[in-house]
C-alpha cells in the first residue's frame, strides 16, 4: 500500500511540474543610452526554447521595442555593446542562429551561425554575415571600428566542418555595417 501511495504522488508531482513554463530573463544595460535589454527565453516541457526575444526598454518613459528572431531561431551569445565615441559607433552585436539550411528539421545546432548588429534602441537589426557562412569566432577592433569574423562555407553540404569546406576571414566596417574585405 505504501508503495502505491508513493508511486501516485510521484506521478502526480511529475505531471504537474512537467507542464510548467518558465521565462528566463537577463538584464543588460546599454551604456550611453536610457535603454536596457531584457533577454526573454520561454522554455516548455520539451526543454527546447520555444521563443526567444529581446525587449529594449527605455528606462525614461517605459517604451518597449521588441526584437524577435524567426520561429525556432535563437541567440548564441549575450548582447555585446560596441561603443566607440571617437568613431561615433554605438551598436549591439550578437551571434544568432535563425536560418534552416536543409529546410527539413527546423533550426538546429548544425545550421550556420550569423552575426547581427542591432541599434541601441532595438528598432533596427542588420545581419552582417552571409546566410551560408558558419561563423566560428569574431572580434572587434575598437581602434579601427571594424569587426573581424572567421568562418567557413560548407561546400559539400554535409553540415560538418571538414577539409572540403572553404575557410574565410571577413572584415566589416561597424560605422556603415558593410563588408570591406574578404580574405
Amino acid at each position: 500500500m505504501k508503495a502505491v501511495i508513493v508511486f501516485v504522488f510521484t506521478m502526480l508531482t511529475a505531471t504537474v511540474f512537467g507542464q510548467n513554463k518558465y521565462n528566463y530573463t537577463k538584464i543588460t544595460e546599454i551604456e550611453g543610452t536610457s535603454f536596457v535589454i531584457s533577454t526573454i527565453e520561454s522554455w516548455g516541457k520539451s526543454e527546447s526554447a520555444k521563443n526567444q526575444y529581446w525587449l529594449f526598454i527605455d528606462t525614461k518613459n517605459g517604451q518597449v521595442n521588441r526584437m524577435e528572431l524567426p520561429v525556432g531561431g535563437w541567440f548564441n551569445s549575450r548582447p555585446e555593446q560596441v561603443k566607440i565615441d571617437e568613431l561615433d559607433i554605438n551598436i549591439i552585436l550578437v551571434a544568432v542562429q535563425c536560418i534552416d539550411m536543409d529546410g527539413k528539421n527546423g533550426i538546429d545546432y548544425s545550421d550556420p551561425r550569423q552575426i547581427a548588429a542591432v541599434s541601441t534602441d532595438g528598432t533596427k537589426r542588420t545581419q552582417l554575415t552571409d546566410d551560408k557562412l558558419y561563423v566560428l569566432s569574431w572580434a572587434v577592433n575598437k581602434k579601427t571600428g571594424t569587426l573581424v569574423v572567421t568562418g567557413y562555407y560548407d561546400l559539400n553540404n554535409n553540415r560538418k566542418y571538414d577539409i572540403t569546406d572553404k575557410n574565410e576571414i571577413s572584415i566589416y566596417d561597424l560605422k556603415t555595417l558593410k563588408l570591406t574585405t574578404k580574405i
